[in-house]
C-alpha cells in the first residue's frame, strides 16, 4: 500500500497498518526532520523494523537532492537476516511501484566467518583463527612471497577479487550474507572484501552494533561513513551494556603467561630480522619518528583492529622516543606484564582509578603514560614489519597493550577493580585484573556527534526516561507506542503467593526457602497439567535455576513435570544449547509438548523467539537484579550516582524492568500469537496496561490459574 505522511509518500509493502505503526512512523519522520537523535519504543509484533524501513527508505527516495544512507545495527545475525529479509521485500514492492528507480543497493556485513568462502580457512574452529587464517594467505607480504613461489599458498578468491579491481561492484539489488556468498563464489571473488569495499557505496548497510560502537572496529569498518545517515540501533534496550564491554578490559593469568609468551617470539624474530633484513626495522623506526599516520593507507588484507581508544582521544603526534625502537619496546613491555603479574597476586579486592594507577605503574616500572598511550598503535605497527599473520596466537599481548592504552588514555569514567577470587566460587583462587567503563555515553558520543541522526528503539525501552541521561545526549523526540489489540490475546498475571499462602520470590534471604521452591514446582506443575504445546521458564540466574531444578528432583516434582511434558535446559555452552533448542522444537511440533528452562540475560532471553505453539506460556521465577554484591556494578552504580545523579535503586529496577520485558517478550512476536505471562514473585513488574494485569494468589485454588487458561484459549484461539 501506498500513503502519504506530510509530503513524503511512503511505500509499505503489506495490504494493512496498524495504528502504532503509522504513529511511529510520524515520530520518526520528525526526527528526520529535525536532523536529530530520538528513543522510540514499540512492542513485539507490531512490525517495528519493516516500519522504519518503509519511512527511511521512502523517505530518502523523497530527497534525491540529498541522499540519505541508512545504517542498521542489529546485536546478532539471525535479526541481520530477519531485517534483510523485511529490505527485500520493500525493495521488491518500490520496483514494482516506481519502476528502477526504485533500484538500490541494501547489503549484510559481518565476520570473516560468516562471509569467507575458502573452504581451507573455514576449517579454523573460531572467528579469531578464521581471521588469522585469511591474513595467512592475504597479507601484502605473503601474495608477494606467492608471486616468486607458486608453492606458497594463497586466496584464490581474494586474488581473483583484486585482479578484477574497479570492476569488483555489486549491482542494486538486497544481498544477505548467503547472498554475498553465493555472489562470490560465482564470481570467484571473496565476499568479505568485496562487501567491505561496498559499504561506502550502499544505500542501506546492515550490521552489528560493535562496527560503530568498539573504537577497535569502528575506525577500520565504518570510517568512511557519510556524516548524512541515518543510524538506526534495533532492539537496543542493552544498549548502555555494550558501550561499556566495548571499553572494558580483563586480564588473568592466563593472559599474563600468554603475553609472556608472545613477547618473547617478537623477540626472536626482531633477532632474526636484524641479521636478516634490517633495513625493515630502521625504516619503522624512521616512520616512528614522523607518526602513526601511515596507518590509513595499508592495504585492505593487512588491516589489523585498530586503537581501541576513542578517535578525538588518539594523540596526534610522534611516537615517545623510548618506545621507537623495536628491542626497546619489547623491554617495555616485559616490564609491564611483570607489573601486571605483580598485582594479580593479592588476596583481597583492591580498587583504583587510572590515575593512581598509572602512577603506580611509572614508580614499579618506570613507564609513563604518554608510552602506555601509544603501546597498542606501537605494537600493530611491530606485527606488521615483523610479517607477523597468526594473528590468534597474539591475543593475549593485544588485551595487554588495549589495557594499557585505555587505561593511559581515560582518567574518569573507569576503575581498575583486583579480585583474587569469584565470591561466588571463594575457595578456587582466580584473579582477575579488570579496567572497568562506568559511563556508557563514551563510546556512543562519537556516533552521536558524526552522523545526522540516530535511532535508538526496542520493544522493551520502558522506563525510557533513563536512557537520555545514561547515554547522555537530548533526544528530540522520545516516545512510547502501546499494542492495539482487537482481541485478549495476551494474559500478563502476578503470582504473590502460592497454595499454601506462602509468599513466593527470589530475595535472597528467601531464595533457598523450601516452601518457595515448592510453590514454584507446584505451580509449573499445574500449568504443565493444563497449558499445549511450549511453556518457557525463565530463572535469575544459572546456579538459582540449577538448585531450584535439583531440589524438584529431589522432592519428585520434577519427575511428575515429566509425566507431562519434555524438559530441556539452556547450558552455557552454546552446542548444547542449541541441541536442546532444537529437540524442544521437535516436541513441540510432534505434540508431545516440552518445557524449556532458560535465564534471563542469557543467549536464549536475548535472541530465540518462541512463536506460536513454542510459546503459550512463560513464567517468569523472580526478578532479574543483577548481582548487587559484584564489585564492578557497585563501582558503576557509584559513578551514576556521582555523575549523573542516578540513584542505585532506580538503576537497579530499570534493568530489572527490561530483562524481565524482555524475557516474558519472547513469546508473543506478533498479533496472531496468543499466550499467557505469569510473574512469579511478589513484587509487581512490568509496565503492562493496567486493564490487562489480573494479580492472582493460587490460595488454595489450584484450578484458578487453569480457568485463566482456558478463558484465554477461548477468547484467543
Amino acid at each position: 500500500m501506498k500513503f502519504t505522511i506530510e509530503e513524503v509518500t511512503v511505500y509499505f509493502p503489506y495490504d494493512n497498518i496498524y495504528p502504532e505503526q503509522y504513529a511511529y512512523m510520524i515520530e520518526l519522520k520528525r526526527t528526520l526532520d529535525a536532523k536529530g537523535h530520538c528513543l522510540l519504543e514499540m512492542p513485539t509484533g507490531t512490525g517495528k523494523t519493516i516500519a522504519l524501513l518503509s519511512l527511511i527508505v521512502s523517505y530518502t527516495l523523497s530527497k534525491p537532492q540529498s541522499p540519505i544512507k541508512l545504517i542498521y545495527c542489529t546485536r546478532t545475525v539471525h535479526e541481520m537476516e530477519k531485517t534483510l529479509a523485511e529490505l527485500r521485500l520493500l525493495h521488491d514492492y518500490m520496483v514494482k511501484c516506481i519502476g528502477p528507480a526504485a533500484k538500490m543497493l541494501a547489503l549484510g556485513l559481518s565476520s570473516r566467518k560468516n562471509l569467507c568462502v575458502n573452504q581451507r580457512v573455514l576449517a579454523a574452529e573460531n572467528r579469531d583463527s578464521v581471521d588469522a587464517g585469511c591474513r595467512k594467505l592475504t597479507a601484502s607480504w605473503v601474495r608477494a612471497l606467492a608471486m616468486e613461489n607458486p608453492d606458497v599458498p594463497s586466496c584464490e578468491f581474494f586474488e581473483q577479487y583484486d585482479r578484477a579491481g574497479s570492476a569488483a561492484v555489486l549491482p542494486p539489488g538486497v544481498y544477505t550474507l548467503q547472498d554475498l556468498r553465493t555472489f562470490g563464489k560465482e564470481k570467484g571473488w571473496c565476499p568479505y572484501f568485496l562487501a567491505r569495499h561496498m559499504v561506502e557505496y550502499a544505500n542501506v548497510v546492515v550490521y552489528s552494533y560493535q562496527y560503530l560502537l568498539d573504537p577497535k572496529v569502528a575506525a577500520i569498518i565504518s570510517k568512511e561513513m557519510q556524516k548524512e545517515s541515518v543510524v538506526v540501533f534495533d532492539e537496543a534496550h542493552n544498549i548502555d551494556n555494550v558501550c561499556i564491554e566495548a571499553l572494558s578490559v580483563s586480564v588473568r593469568r592466563q593472559t599474563v603467561d600468554g603475553a609472556r609468551r608472545n613477547i618473547n617470539r617478537m623477540s626472536q624474530e626482531i633477532d632474526k630480522f636484524k641479521t636478516t633484513d634490517a633495513s625493515r626495522l630502521r625504516a619503522e623506526y624512521n616512520r616512528l619518528v614522523e607518526g602513526l599516520a601511515l596507518r590509513g593507507d595499508l592495504p585492505a588484507a593487512d588491516g589489523w583492529l585498530a586503537n581501541p581508544a576513542l578517535p578525538d582521544d588518539i594523540l596526534k603526534e610522534a611516537v615517545p622516543g623510548n618506545i621507537r625502537k623495536a628491542e626497546h619496546f619489547i623491554q617495555v613491555l616485559r616490564r609491564l606484564v611483570q607489573y601486571l603479574e605483580g598485582r594479580l597476586e593479592t588476596e583481597n579486592v583492591e580498587k583504583e582509578n587510572p590515575v593512581s594507577f598509572v602512577f603506580s605503574i611509572l614508580n614499579h616500572a618506570g613507564i609513563d603514560q604518554k608510552t602506555l598511550k601509544f603501546c597498542y598503535d606501537r605494537l600493530h605497527s611491530l606485527m606488521l614489519t615483523l610479517a607477523i599473520t597468526d594473528t590468534d596466537e597474539f591475543l593475549h599481548i593485544q588485551t595487554i597493550c588495549d589495557f594499557a592504552t585505555l587505561v593511559g588514555t581515560y582518567a574518569r569514567g573507569f576503575s581498575i577493580i583486583i579480585e583474587p577470587f569469584d565470591e561466588r566460587m571463594p575457595h578456587i583462587p582466580d584473579p582477575v585484573l579488570q579496567l572497568c567503563c562506568h559511563d556508557a555515553s563514551l563510546a556512543i558520543k562519537p556516533v552521536f556527534e558524526r552522523f545526522q541522526s540516530v535511532v535508538i528503539t526496542s520493544g522493551t525501552l520502558s522506563p525510557i526516561d533513563l536512557y537520555p541521561r545514561l547515554l547522555n545526549f537530548n533526544p528530540v523526540v522520545s516516545r512510547s507506542f502501546t499494542m492495539s489489540l482487537t482481541r485478549d490475546c495476551i494474559c500478563p498475571m502476578v503470582l504473590t503467593r502460592g497454595s499454601d499462602q506462602l509468599p513466593v520470590s527470589t530475595k535472597f534471604d528467601m531464595r533457598s526457602d523450601l516452601g518457595v521452591v515448592r510453590n514454584y514446582g507446584r505451580l509449573l506443575l499445574e500449568m504443565a497439567s493444563v497449558v499445549p504445546d511450549g511453556i518457557v521458564c525463565f530463572f535469575v540466574s544459572y546456579s538459582y535455576m540449577d538448585g531450584i531444578v535439583n531440589s524438584w528432583n529431589e522432592n519428585g516434582i520434577l519427575k511428575e513435570i515429566m509425566q507431562h511434558k519434555l524438559v530441556f535446559i539452556e547450558t552455557q555452552d552454546v552446542v548444547e544449547t542449541t541441541l536442546a533448542l532444537d529437540n524442544y522444537r521437535k516436541a513441540c511440533d510432534c505434540g508431545r509438548g516440552a518445557i524449556f528452562f532458560s535465564v534471563a540475560r542469557g543467549k536464549v532471553a536475548e535472541g530465540i523467539d518462541f512463536d506460536r505453539h513454542y510459546g503459550r506460556l512463560v513464567i517468569m521465577f523472580g526478578v532479574p537484579f543483577q548481582y548487587t554484591l559484584s564489585k564492578i556494578l557497585l563501582a558503576r552504580l557509584e559513578y551514576l550516582r556521582e555523575t549523573f545523579q542516578i540513584k542505585e535503586g532506580d538503576f537497579l529496577t530499570f534493568d530489572a524492568l527490561r530483562q524481565a520485558a524482555q524475557c516474558v517478550g519472547r513469546v508473543i512476536r506478533s498479533k496472531a500469537d496468543y499466550g499467557m505471562m505469569i510473574f512469579a514473585d511478589k513484587s509487581s513488574l512490568g509496565k503492562w496496561p493496567s486493564h490487562m494485569i489480573r494479580p492472582v494468589a493460587l490460595a488454595g485454588k489450584p484450578y484458578c490459574l487453569r480457568k485463566t487458561w482456558r478463558r484465554l484459549f477461548l477468547r484467543a484461539a
